[in-house]
């Protein structure tokens, strides 16, 4: 990396520090109101419904609708693509973090990956090594701070990023400026491939919407917590909570027009 890219580096790292640090600070202030039968991993949760209620709003406004505009026009073929290209990229992070985690054989999984899908598959469009068996356990900075004996601390709610906690918030900024998209030289280019990245996730989880049941928020907080404390232990919990789909909901579900901040 230039010197160009380190510098680029170092201002995203400062950013995402003050974001976290601002977001930590506004949260403690809302875990010092009262709040009535509070959730023992949710003590912000006023705070955190707040949060949860703009990027709602905001999902609604902006992401869901270009997220429904490209499922219905990138066909089914060109969407696998798509999520495979941004997977196999991920294979990067994964690597690191399985070294971090003293996890050799898992990166050396992951780099096979890599490396086979990046060629046999096309730049990873066509991923070539789950279909040959060779599938590694995913990683990131939030799962190695957990290795290294660092608490999940309480739910947190965050701005445009979504459920996490106060680990995996301060892992994020690891994570964001390991990942390659955001060592483009090129800004346009970068934040043409953070876009695509981001609507064709979302565009992954429109069918996932009829799963969620009751109040949205407690569901979407649980659902997270469950599934990374299963991601962060390595499956020892048990099977993944998410593999089955035999979830119980009906039209009122999904009654946006009632629901309560």
């Amino acid at each position: 990396m230039n010197g160009k890219g380190w510098r680029d580096t170092g201002a995203r790292l400062g950013q995402w520090a003050l974001v976290v640090m601002a977001t930590l600070l506004l949260a403690g202030c809302a875990g010092r109101v009262a709040v009535e039968d509070r959730h023992p991993d949710d003590p912000w949760e006023g705070f955190n419904r707040g949060v949860y209620a703009f990027n709602d709003t905001l999902d609604r406004a902006l992401l869901r609708p270009a997220a429904v505009a490209y499922d219905r026009v990138a066909p089914e073929p060109v969407q696998l693509g798509v999520g495979n290209f941004f997977a196999n990229l991920g294979e990067l992070r994964t690597v690191l973090n399985s070294l971090l985690q003293a996890k050799p054989g898992n990166a050396g999984i992951a780099t096979g990956r890599f490396v086979l899908n990046s060629t046999v598959g096309m730049l990873g469009l066509v991923d070539v090594a789950s279909d040959m068996g060779i599938v590694a356990d995913k990683e990131d900075f939030g799962q190695t701070l957990a290795v290294w004996g660092v608490g999940e601390g309480p739910y947190l709610m965050l701005p445009l990023f979504g459920p996490s906690t106060v680990r995996d918030t301060a892992g994020l900024p690891v994570d964001w400026v390991t990942y390659p998209t955001h060592q483009v030289d090129d800004r346009e280019m970068e934040f043409f491939l953070t876009a695509l990245n981001l609507v064709d996730t979302r565009a992954g989880l429109l069918d996932q919407e009829a799963l969620i049941q009751g109040d949205r928020y407690s569901f979407i907080r649980d659902a997270y917590l469950q599934r990374r404390r299963f991601e962060v232990s390595d499956g020892e919990l048990g099977d993944d909570p998410f593999a089955g789909e035999e979830f119980d909901f009906d039209d009122a579900d999904f009654d946006f027009g009632d629901e309560a901040d």
